[in-house]
């Protein structure tokens, strides 16, 4: 299998992560992604990216079945208001296409926030940066390979 950016940023930072890979037939939600791979929605996260400040950007880490807070975004991040930037610049801003985007490994290191849930699992799961592709790994190691915070970024139910 050929190495994703997040993969090999993991592999400097000698964290141990497991690789699972599911079949592309289209676009796939994140929770048809958890289903294809068996694992739990709860655990099973998607990356968003959001414009703050003028060219502030940030990355937020959650639950692939929970909605946004942009409200909770803000105040964590320390803005006024966050807005998700449209799809057409994920690309160019990350190194990444919609669905396959990791927080790892983008072209620029921006501040990542993981949904406080991250830390109640003994793993995690998230996008190896190739739609596919999702890794598997302790959230305690993410945090030793990449500056990460935990806040609570989902609307309530």
């Amino acid at each position: 299998m050929e190495k994703t950016n997040a993969m090999r940023i993991l592999d400097r930072a000698k964290a141990a992560y497991t690789v699972h890979s599911y079949e592309v037939t289209g676009a796939l939600s994140g929770k048809e992604v958890a289903a294809a791979l068996g694992q739990d929605p709860a655990r099973t996260f998607k990356t968003l990216v959001t414009a703050g400040a003028p060219r502030k950007y940030y990355v937020f880490v959650i639950p692939v079945s929970a909605e946004l807070d942009l409200k909770k975004c803000a105040a964590a991040a320390g803005e006024k208001s966050v807005e998700m930037i449209p799809q057409k610049e994920l690309f160019p801003l990350t190194g990444y296409v919609h669905g396959g985007c990791s927080p790892l490994g983008m072209k620029k290191q921006f501040p990542t926030f993981f949904h406080e849930s991250a830390n109640s699992f003994d793993t995690v799961m998230f996008n190896a940066g190739k739609i596919g592709l999702q890794i598997e790994m302790k959230f305690s190691d993410l945090a030793k390979a990449m500056p990460v915070r935990t806040a609570f970024l989902i609307r309530e139910e």
